[in-house]
């Protein structure tokens, strides 16, 4: 008697289980540098997305300083990639807007596109911004991630531009964080936002 009560409370257990487990939306790799950790961007990311009703899990590789060549030269990427069934890698650098970050934007971004395809998931590019002293190069740094975003059929996250016509609309430079180049947390949110809204739209054309 005991053995089938203690069967029969198990099963409820499992049934209860299996309601509450929810396959993600997007399994989704971060790769970038102090752009994406500061404020931890992922994280507010899925927490946006929950907000939508999206259920996204999210892993992150980030280090100082750090461009598509670097974790590249690493090899901690390739291993990642290769090995966790992502639908989805976000990659990220500096600024760009020079000649030496365009090349590396699109030479390694090629590169990242080319082992997603391998591995069945979907390259994106998260577009950054310049510092504000550099605030004369946002052209350059949109152009050249809008070109390598095209140049390699992955899904652009225009967060710099959202945030140029923020600063242009308002005047208000307060998505800068105090040393005028990393984002403040409202910075991160506003990238945050702009991340989820091309989710959603990524989520539904995949219906």
């Amino acid at each position: 008697m005991k053995t089938l009560k203690y069967i029969l409370v198990l099963s409820i257990y499992l049934i209860c289980i299996s309601f509450t487990i929810v396959d993600p939306d997007f399994k989704i790799l971060f790769v970038g540098n102090s752009l994406t950790y500061t404020n931890d961007l992922p994280k507010l990311v899925k927490k946006s997305a929950a907000e939508k009703g999206m259920a996204i899990q999210v892993e992150t590789l980030a280090y100082p300083n750090y461009a598509l060549i670097d974790h590249w030269k690493d090899a901690k990427v390739q291993k990642l990639i290769s090995n966790n069934n992502y639908d989805l890698v976000i990659v990220q650098q500096g600024p760009s807007s020079q000649a030496y970050g365009r090349k590396i934007l699109l030479e390694y971004g090629k590169k990242f596109s080319d082992l997603c395809k391998l591995n069945n998931c979907k390259l994106g590019y998260f577009m950054v911004w310049p510092s504000r002293e550099y605030f004369h190069t946002f052209e350059g740094v949109i152009k050249n991630y809008r070109e390598a975003s095209k140049a390699h059929a992955a899904i652009l996250f225009p967060v710099g531009e959202i945030w140029k016509e923020h600063f242009e609309t308002t005047g208000d430079f307060d998505y800068y964080g105090a040393d005028q180049f990393h984002p403040s947390k409202k910075g991160s949110l506003a990238a945050a936002k702009v991340i989820v809204n091309e989710l959603m739209k990524l989520k539904i054309t995949s219906e």
